[in-house]
């Protein structure tokens, strides 16, 4: 079955820099493509990031442009979501996301705290 799994969350200072991580397993990982959401406290889960497949385009919120990278790793399975120039307006949990047969896929989250 399909298993999404994310890591590398955790607490850093506004300016910082962090990666997640997001092991996939259960499907042909390198044929789909991959997201990347965030839900803050009190606020609706957005769209942060998107590789898409085939084509390999990235796209990515206006908030975090320029900031976030989105890459994929098709031989380890998983997808990464390099973030710097943190701000405490990033802090959220952040989920690995994936749409396969009509039907959406999400891991457990890892959480990220941007503060001083």
């Amino acid at each position: 079955q399909v298993q999404l799994v994310e890591s590398g969350g955790g607490l850093v200072q506004p300016g910082g820099s962090l990666r997640l991580s997001c092991a996939a397993s259960g499907f042909t990982f390198s044929t789909y493509s991959m997201r990347w959401y965030r839900q803050a406290p009190g606020k609706e889960r957005e769209l942060v990031a998107a590789i898409t497949i085939p084509g390999g385009s990235n796209d990515y919120a206006d908030s975090v442009k320029g900031r976030f990278t989105i890459s994929k790793d098709n031989a380890g399975n998983t997808v990464y979501l390099q973030m710097k120039s943190l701000k405490p307006e990033d802090t959220a949990v952040y989920y690995c996301n994936l749409m396969r047969i009509g039907r959406y896929y999400w891991g457990q989250g890892t959480q990220v705290i941007v503060s001083s």
